[in-house]
């Protein structure tokens, strides 16, 4: 298989190009040059939101592109029918935010969605993501796949959710924990959404998946369990009432990244229907191993990863938390 990755330097990229390359693939990234892309891959560079940006996908053929574009959807638009007549299929790596907000627990690849074009300069996430499914399916037809994740965790991440955790627990003493402990997550570790995407479109799925693992998967409490286990046992974790956290002001998912107190934004979140892509085959690893092997590939950067420079990084601030627990 011939894969011409979007992108493949960071993050989602980074993992669709490895799972890649450990099938034998032959991969080509396509990326702007400022990050190095995995031993094996070769490289052509452009930027898709310059004049002149995909000279150097002019020529050549594919069995499979994979893109990760969040912004713009004239990007996806201008690569998507630069390549149509000279490759296989389209992956395009959407958003389970392309849903209509609030939405019922349990809802499927059928649920509203919000409004979007394929010709529309950037606006907001959400609609940005539509735009590039419509972009993506405007050029393929039934050959796009479009991957809807939810949220994401795993090495490479660099958004800086479950690498604040590991460092916060890592510090040790006492960790605001929200709570409940059993209050249910839905994500999707980062190789499994790269796995499950060169499965399906391997095997010619078409059209949109839900791509995050089973509603309860996981919980916080094991996941922040995990996150202390992993990194010594140091952090003690107090687990707090959401109504205290929310008074305080503390800000659910950016001060506290991956909680959400109960209610119309948790089951937005953490409550979407997978069965179409379980049935496709998708397999979610545990949580201990999604947090071990985050932690074994920080600790190589020396407990700095990397942080997308178009979103602030998360995580609350000591002297808040400690105000909070008392201390």
């Amino acid at each position: 298989m011939k894969l011409l990755m979007l992108g493949g330097t960071e993050f989602v990229g980074r993992a669709v190009t490895e799972e890649a390359l450990d099938r034998g693939w032959e991969v080509t990234v396509f990326h702007r040059g400022h990050h190095a892309p995995p031993p094996g891959a070769s490289a052509l560079h452009g930027d898709r939101t310059a004049p002149g940006g995909l000279d150097a996908l002019a020529a050549g053929e594919w069995d499979l592109v994979v893109d990760t574009w969040g912004g713009a959807p004239t990007a996806v638009r201008d690569s998507a029918r630069l390549l149509s007549a000279r490759a296989g299929r389209y992956a395009y790596i959407s958003s389970r935010s392309v849903y209509t907000y609030p939405a019922p627990t349990g809802l499927g690849e059928d649920g509203p969605l919000v409004e979007g074009s394929p010709d529309s300069a950037a606006t907001a996430y959400a609609e940005d993501k539509r735009g590039g499914e419509l972009a993506a399916l405007d050029a393929f037809g039934d050959r796009a796949l479009l991957v809807r994740a939810g949220l994401i965790l795993g090495p490479y991440e660099n958004v800086g959710r479950l690498p604040w955790w590991l460092n916060r627990a890592a510090r040790g003493g006492p960790v605001l924990a929200p709570g409940p402990r059993e209050l249910p997550l839905q994500y999707i570790d980062v190789r499994d959404l790269a796995r499950w995407t060169l499965d399906a479109a391997e095997a010619g799925l078409g059209g949109p998946y839900n791509i995050v693992s089973p509603a309860g998967h996981a919980t916080m409490g094991a996941l922040l369990g995990a996150c202390a286990a992993v990194t010594g046992g140091r952090a003690e974790l107090r687990w707090t009432e959401p109504a205290l956290i929310i008074e305080a002001g503390v800000e659910p998912w950016t001060e506290l990244p991956v909680w959400l107190p109960e209610g119309e934004l948790h089951d937005y979140m953490f409550g979407g229907d997978v069965t179409r892509a379980l049935e496709a085959g998708l397999k979610c690893r545990p949580v201990e191993e999604t947090v071990a092997d985050t932690w074994a590939w920080l600790r190589t950067l020396g407990g700095q990863a990397p942080q997308r420079s178009d979103r602030p990084a998360p995580g609350l601030d000591a002297e808040r938390e400690a105000a909070l627990l008392g201390l």
